[in-house]
């Protein structure tokens, strides 16, 4: 193809291959004929189940950017402001001998510039001139187009939905108005917008995992339900998964603004005793508001008994601080520092472990598929309350020997029992779930009648 004839504009932050595949449609051509353009020696990021990822991106030497340039009769520099990845060298292609043949380099879009999501056509027909598909680098605190009412989805997972309509949802576009007052005012506290939004959404989106459990959860339900077109039916587990950041939205970023405010923050000091710090008990007071903030009254309880979420974390950093504790050697003590086997699972990574799960059958049989969500729940529970135990242990060797030896003893006899809670847990669910019951005992060091009774009267369970 030589030098374009048709004008095609760039989207703010829009993908180098989505610009590409909207000119081939433009001239009525596939994606992949005008990809011909550029030599690559890579392919593109594909799902398990063989199909191109909307999320690939290229990555363009210098003769690569002009063919594009020509292509849609768009200056570089214009480009340049609209495409993030379009300036990004990539070191296999922009030197050598062939560094004036045009080339491009596929790569994920979240290794070149951040998490990808679907355009809203209605907003690109707007703009283009062309209801087509685009694919933008957005945030995950700006997804909720106002313009249409839309929630626009990650671009990288293996699923047929490009947005999800909220029009009818009223509290996530306010949260989306919202959103822009919490920046502002993380900023003034020092604290980056993506930090302050990244906690809490692992913060909110462990609730979610935990809101199985929880009767008196209404929220969630009615909006997942609306999310899905009226009711999500049979496929509740899939909408839990697609659905899952726009119906906790709200929350995310309630949370994130409460945490920002000193008042919370002296709460948290507080409810930990201060200088003087005591045990926390279903009335912790800093659970009790942050509750009430959530519009659930009787949350408290169920957040004080989360000892290992990323908000004990955060409110465990901050107390930390206040009593001049100081950190181990290496050891960053930073309140909105998400630790990273806290993050939550990626919609994309949710989706691969369902499909593997469905395929998966006999000896194959997945964990996940086969032991109830409560009960995975309750392990992770109690290894988490078990690890945070420990932590509390740092620093600990000063005082007099009968305060330390005491608070030790009483620390490690803590976790040691949440740890064999947890052990006799697991071992009864791989039974149940089909591993043969010597081959559980040998692995957690339990004498295999001891553990035949646990499964045979259920006391695992209990």
């Amino acid at each position: 193809m030589a030098a374009g004839v048709l004008r095609t504009v760039p989207l703010a932050g829009e993908l180098t291959t989505s610009l590409i595949s909207r000119v081939a449609a433009r001239y009525g051509l596939p994606t992949a004929g005008v990809l011909r353009l550029w030599t690559c020696r890579n392919s593109p990021a594909r799902h398990d189940g063989g199909g191109a990822r909307a999320d690939a991106e290229v990555v363009l030497n210098g003769a690569g950017r002009e063919v594009l340039s020509e292509l849609c009769r768009v200056e570089p520099k214009v480009l340049a402001r609209a495409l993030p990845a379009f300036t990004m060298d990539d070191p296999k292609i922009s030197t050598g001998r062939e560094a004036g043949v045009a080339q491009a380099r596929w790569r994920a879009a979240g290794t070149v510039a951040g998490p990808a999501a679907f355009g809203c056509r209605l907003c690109t027909a707007q703009r283009t001139g062309q209801a087509l598909r685009a694919v933008r680098y957005l945030p995950r605190w700006h997804r909720v187009c106002l313009r249409h009412g839309r929630w626009l989805l990650d671009a990288d997972a293996d699923q047929p939905l490009e947005h999800l309509d909220v029009r009818g949802a009223a509290e996530v576009v306010a949260a989306q108005r919202r959103w822009p007052g919490v920046a502002r005012r993380a900023v003034r506290a020092g604290v980056e917008p993506k930090q302050a939004f990244t906690l809490a959404h692992a913060v909110v989106a462990r609730w979610w995992e935990q809101a199985l459990s929880w009767e008196q959860e209404e929220i969630w339900p009615r909006r997942l339900h609306q999310l899905a077109g009226g009711n999500a039916g049979s496929r509740l587990a899939w909408w839990r998964i697609v659905g899952r950041d726009a119906t906790i939205f709200p929350e995310v970023v309630a949370v994130a603004q409460a945490l920002l405010e000193p008042a919370m923050t002296e709460v948290a000091w507080q409810a930990s005793g201060g200088m003087k710090p005591r045990a926390r008990g279903a009335d912790d007071a800093f659970c009790h508001r942050l509750g009430e903030r959530m519009g659930r009254t009787w949350l408290g309880p169920e957040l004080a008994a989360d000892h290992g979420s990323p908000l004990n974390g955060w409110k465990g950093a901050i107390v930390r601080a206040r009593r001049h504790e100081t950190a181990p050697p290496g050891w960053r003590e930073d309140p909105w520092r998400l630790k990273r086997e806290q993050q939550p699972a990626t919609m994309a990574g949710q989706l691969r472990v369902m499909a593997a799960e469905a395929q998966s059958g006999g000896s194959g049989t997945r964990w996940r598929a086969i032991v109830p969500a409560e009960q995975r729940f309750h392990i992770t529970q109690l290894v988490d309350e078990a690890r945070e135990q420990l932590v509390e242990l740092r620093g600990v060797h000063s005082g007099t020997t009968a305060d330390v030896a005491r608070t030790l003893l009483e620390h490690l006899s803590h976790s040691a029992d949440l740890i064999d809670q947890a052990l006799v847990h697991t071992a009864t669910a791989a039974v149940a779930a089909g591993v043969p019951l010597e081959e559980a005992a040998a692995w957690s060091r339990l004498p295999a009648q001891e553990l035949a009774e646990v499964v045979a009267t259920g006391e695992g369970e209990n």
